[in-house]
Parts: C-alpha cells; structure tokens; sequence
C-alpha cells in the first residue's frame, strides 16, 4: 500500500505540484519557441515525454549497475584490480552528466528518425527544435533527479525503476499540459492588440509568469497528501490510544460491578 501511495504522490508533485516548466523553470527553450500552436505544442509535449521516458530508463540502469558506490557491475569488474573493499567503494557518479547527455542524444536521435518518416508535417513544423530537445534541461533534470534518489545513504530509501518510470512519464505529461496551455494563450493573443514592446517573446514570458504564479496555488498539497495518506506513527499511537480507552473503560466497569456482586 505505500508504494502505491509513493507512486500516486510522485506522479501527481511531477506532473501538476512541482511542475518542470513552471515550478523548476527548467525547459524553457521549447516551452517559448513551440508553443506557437496547439497541434505543434502536443506533438512537441509527446515527443519529450517518450525521450525522457526512456532517459531515464537508462539513467536509472546505469546509476544503480554502473555508478553509484556498491554498484554490482563496477564492483565485479573492479574485483579483479582491487581488494574487495575498495572495489566495493568505487564511486562513478561523477560520470553521471557524460551518461545522461549520451542517453538523451540517442534517445533524441530515435525520436527523430521516427518522426521525419512518419510524420513529415510535424517534423517539419518542429524545425530545428527536435534535434535541440538533446539540450532540453527538463530531460536532464529528470535524470538527475533521478540520480540524487538512487544514490542514497540507506539502501532501502533507493528508488526502484517503477518509480523513476513513473517521474519520468508524469514529468512528460506536465510538461505536455503547460506547453499546450501555453499555446491556447498565444493563440488568443496572436488576435489582442498586444503593445509593440511586448510582441514575441516578451509578452510570452509575462504569460508564463503569470501561468507559473497560477501553478504556485498547488505548493503544500504534496505535503498535505502525504500527511492524509501515511500518518506518523505517533499520530497511529494516539490513534490506536484513542480507539483503546473505551474498551479500556469498559473492561474497568465490567470489573467494578463483578466485585459488587461478589
């Protein structure tokens, strides 16, 4: 029951609480320059959501195989130039933005060919921002986030592959729902009377802004549902104390009239 809690908590703070775009401001390359539409803006929304989806899936395979101390793969190899204890403490992480800009390209370059053959419209829409999604610093982030879960001091904290999946994905999705708002906006202000020093980019960030200020309305609600859904153990003490005093009180009763009778 609670890593279903822990997955609905990291899936609703990743897609809608602590969204990427508007509450990190990480992505925003692709979040001003594809928003000009909302066809465009989905398709973009997408296309970054199955690249960081599989980002991470390699991210997190090779944080837990590779780089993190401890790593089985690294201690194995490592075994045969070292003692086992300092085979054991190999630490690779600092290797991690190397792997991830890698796993990002490839994933990027995937999407791309896939894109170009099926779907010649949208790629040509896309643009040069297709290829430019290999430096969307969302996807990194993600990775990273991902990275700073795994590599934790208690072992049994660690992030399994279901919950870096599920940030990922849900990560995607938030970031598919504020570019796409983002693109009903400009589409209505592309029929406002906008004054000539805000036209383009300017009177877009002023909206993001303000989109972003909107979003700060779901802060605490992470907390609130983490409180609701696994109470603290002395909360269940007081709880189960509760719940206990009237049997407790009936018992006591019970006892008081037996001694009467006798």
């Amino acid at each position: 029951m609670n890593y279903i809690i822990d997955i609905f908590l990291i899936a609703m703070s990743a897609a809608l609480i602590n969204n990427f775009v508007l509450y990190y401001f990480v992505g925003i390359c692709p979040f001003i320059g594809v928003s000009r539409n909302i066809s465009m803006a989905f398709g973009m929304g997408c296309a970054v959501t199955f690249v960081i989806t599989i980002a991470a899936f390699i991210s997190w395979a090779v944080t837990t195989f590779v780089l993190i101390p401890g790593a089985p793969l690294t201690a194995f190899v490592a075994g045969f130039f070292l003692p086992a204890e300092q085979a054991a403490a190999v630490d690779l992480t600092i290797l991690s933005y190397i792997v991830y800009i890698f796993a990002i390209a490839s994933s990027v370059q995937f999407v791309e060919m896939y894109v170009r053959k099926f779907f010649p419209p949208l790629y040509k829409s896309f643009g040069v921002f297709l290829p430019l999604i290999t430096t969307n610093c969302a996807i990194l982030f993600a990775c990273l986030t991902i990275m700073s879960n795994v590599a934790v001091d208690n072992p049994a904290e660690a992030w399994d592959l279901g919950r870096a999946l599920v940030l990922a994905i849900f990560g995607g999705v938030g970031f598919t729902i504020a570019i796409v708002i983002m693109a009903g906006i400009r589409e209505e202000l592309d029929m406002c009377d906008v004054p000539k020093p805000l036209q383009g980019a300017a009177i877009t960030l002023v909206t993001a802004g303000i989109l972003a200020m909107g979003f700060m309305g779901f802060t605490g609600v992470d907390a609130g549902l983490k409180k609701a859904l696994k109470p603290e153990p002395a909360q269940e003490m007081n709880i189960n104390s509760q719940n206990a005093a009237p049997s407790l009180a009936l018992a006591s009763q019970m006892e008081t009239q037996a001694s009467y009778k006798n």
